[in-house]
């Protein structure tokens, strides 16, 4: 598991860094390197991959992750493709959340959700949750609320990921509101049984 730990200078870190340091004493050479883009993006080719390590290991490494994504990020030492990951999935949860709430007020508003995508598809509300992930079934191809919800990204990975986002949050003294709302939900929504959507 990736407990985040914070380093002396301040930097977030995982024990992946832990990792790191074990493997260049060995003589080795060590990468982190989460990726986004799910189910789908690993069958297209497309995932995005945010690295972590020596800068001539991200090199050598960078033809293999680019047969598999199309986005590769050296994001600076080991560890830190797992902070950018936990940030980026922050910011999709909560994403996810108020989209959500958005739809479900439209909706009770008199909105056609498909109106409501026409609009908000091209408008300053959207986002990869919207555009590739909308939560109401047949306003986008691939999206999971075509297939009852079943996952490419379960809740259970998520609610880990925010775990993790509002440790590294705690350790660094980083007010995230929103993220702390966001984990809650996700929690209540996995311990109500959900955990596999």
């Amino acid at each position: 598991e990736a407990a985040v730990l914070i380093d002396d200078a301040g930097h977030l870190v995982a024990r992946v860094g832990e990792l790191a340091q074990r493997v260049a004493v060995a003589g080795s050479s060590f990468l982190d390197a989460p990726v986004s883009g799910g189910i789908a993006g690993a069958s297209a080719g497309t995932l995005a991959f945010m690295v972590g390590g020596e800068a001539e290991d991200f090199e050598r490494a960078k033809p293999l992750l680019g047969a598999m994504g199309s986005s590769i990020t050296h994001c600076g030492p080991a560890g830190t493709g797992q902070a950018v990951k936990a940030c980026n999935n922050m910011i999709l949860a909560v994403h996810q959340i108020v989209l959500s709430e958005a739809l479900v007020l439209g909706e009770r508003l008199g909105l056609d959700p498909q109106a409501f995508f026409d609009v908000v598809s091209n408008a300053t509300g959207n986002s990869w949750a919207l555009s590739v992930n909308a939560p109401v079934p047949g306003l986008v191809e691939g999206s999971p609320a075509n297939r009852d919800f079943e996952p490419g990204f379960a809740s259970t990975l998520m609610l880990k990921d925010l775990g993790l986002a509002m440790e590294a949050a705690q350790q660094t003294g980083t007010e995230t509101v929103l993220g702390r709302i966001a984990a809650t939900q996700y929690a209540q929504f996995v311990e109500g049984g959900n955990g596999g959507k």
